[in-house]
């Protein structure tokens, strides 16, 4: 089952960051292809995130991926009496800061998805928890129906206000999105990830922030 991702909200992101996020839902927000699609529109030997390569070369290379047009994801290949653990992780460099979202889908020992995109220049990492939290998610809507999930996630503010007896009712676009896809699954349940648990959301999250501080 291959589906087509929502877009995701966002905050407030420069031109360049926005226009980068704008090539990510295009890929389904799958991250490698995204920036490997990018890298090769760049001029010579340079990239999206090598020095070299000029803020006018990057906008131009980004303006020609997003002119192609649309890339579907890879079937996951996930069957309905599949179980998935889907990792998420938010990351800002600062607190408000250039922040980004990164989720990992995984059956077994099989990645399926790795996910990531920019949530805003100036944005707090509880926001950017949410959001992995609504990127994942919203990636399991449109390409799995599993028997069950299994949420690993490191969060205790996102855990206690989603799954906590006594809600903190954090505002964020994210919330509405995240309650409604919970609801529509079958079985789900959460793990807390400590510091020292590997996330294989975190790297994504991390080049998320990263693509979130481009531009002026």
């Amino acid at each position: 089952m291959v589906g087509e991702m929502r877009r995701l909200p966002t905050e407030t992101l420069s031109p360049l960051a926005g226009r980068v996020e704008e090539v990510l839902s295009l890929y389904g927000y799958e991250m490698r292809p995204a920036i490997d699609a990018i890298d090769a529109a760049v001029p010579g030997y340079g990239g999206l995130f090598e020095p070299q390569t000029t803020d006018a070369e990057l906008r131009a290379a980004v303006d020609e991926v997003i002119a192609a047009g649309r890339h579907s994801p890879p079937d996951s290949g996930v069957s309905t009496t599949s179980e998935i653990t889907l990792y998420v992780d938010g990351s800002a460099q600062g607190n408000p800061g250039p922040a980004g979202a990164g989720a990992v889908l995984q059956v077994d020992d099989r990645q399926i998805a790795r996910l990531g995109y920019p949530v805003g220049s100036r944005t707090e990492n509880n926001v950017a928890e949410y959001a992995a939290l609504h990127l994942g998610l919203e990636a399991l809507a449109a390409r799995c129906e599993p028997a069950s999930v299994e949420i690993r996630i490191d969060s205790m503010t996102v855990i206690e206000d989603i799954w906590g007896d006594n809600s903190t009712g954090l505002a964020t676009p994210h919330a509405d999105a995240i309650d409604s896809h919970l609801s529509a699954l079958p079985t789900h349940y959460w793990t807390h990830l400590a510091d020292s648990d590997p996330n294989p959301a975190d790297r994504r999250a991390t080049v998320a922030a990263d693509l979130a501080a481009l531009g002026p």
